[in-house]
């Protein structure tokens, strides 16, 4: 089974609905959906949609083959927002964690099937406030309740999407001078060390343990042709399921969003 995840930075953007410019260059070619019949995923989970069902052309609502489920923010239009697309539909969504104070923001859509629970999240961003960084601590705190709830009845979880957090050190180009900034505060960063401690592993760095590689780049300053980014985006897995992963990369050649896809490959 494949399964792709990809902060798009805008549904309606990278569909080609709305033009999409960088570096003064505009184009409404529709860049999405071209890369899934490429990769040609049986799952892909997508992140920070800014937009509602209603906002998106029905033409643009799925690829060709694909079904699946929005969960857009109704804190404020053309914000969050998350949407999954699959050849087969899962036995059921949920629209996520039922607490109003973070669902509000459509950052969770959770898909079960028979045997396993694919979690797609798009996790708060801390760099606008103090206030902004204890509430993404708290939205890690009520991840981790809602995944032991999962468990009782289901032990194979994946867990998918934009963390806005790196690591490590190895994870983001400058750790030194991003110390004090969020997204790679130490008090983020420790929610990273809760989940390996609820069983829960990193794969891409289980299998690269010294590889340097990043998901996110700044659109300022040429960063992502200058190689200056973070890694930000994530599969984090139940530790059993380690052995049955065939393969976990970033397509860092993809553009049409400020972060690239993430492929896993696994036997489930």
């Amino acid at each position: 089974m494949k399964i792709i995840t990809w902060n798009i930075n805008g549904y309606r953007a990278i569909t080609g609905q709305n033009v999409s410019k960088r570096y003064d260059i505009a184009t409404n070619e529709n860049k999405l959906f071209p890369y899934i019949y490429q990769q040609n995923p049986d799952i892909i989970c997508l992140q920070e949609i800014k937009a509602n069902v209603e906002q998106i052309l029905d033409s643009n609502l799925f690829p060709n083959n694909y079904k699946g489920e929005y969960f857009a923010a109704v804190s404020k239009k053309g914000y969050s927002g998350v949407a999954t697309f699959c050849k087969n539909t899962p036995i059921k969504y949920e629209m996520g964690f039922k607490n109003e104070k973070f669902d509000r923001e459509g950052r969770v859509l959770i898909s079960y099937y028979p045997n396993f629970v694919l979690l797609n999240i798009y996790f708060p961003n801390g760099t606008s406030g103090e206030d902004r960084v204890e509430y993404k601590l708290e939205f890690y705190d009520e991840l981790f309740s809602y995944i032991k709830e999962i468990e009782k009845t289901q032990k194979n979880i994946i867990i998918c999407g934009d963390y806005n957090t790196s690591h490590h050190p190895i994870d983001l180009a400058r750790p030194k001078e991003n110390e004090n900034n969020s997204g790679f505060l130490e008090k983020e960063r420790v929610k990273l060390d809760d989940l390996y401690k609820l069983n829960y592993v990193d794969i891409f760095r289980e299998r690269n343990k010294n590889v340097v590689q990043y998901s996110w780049w700044s659109n300022r300053g040429r960063a992502r042709e200058n190689n200056v980014g973070w890694r930000l985006d994530y599969f984090f897995i139940s530790k059993h399921l380690i052995p049955f992963v065939k393969d976990c990369y970033y397509d860092t050649n993809i553009k049409g969003s400020d972060h690239c896809p993430m492929i896993l490959d696994i036997n489930i």
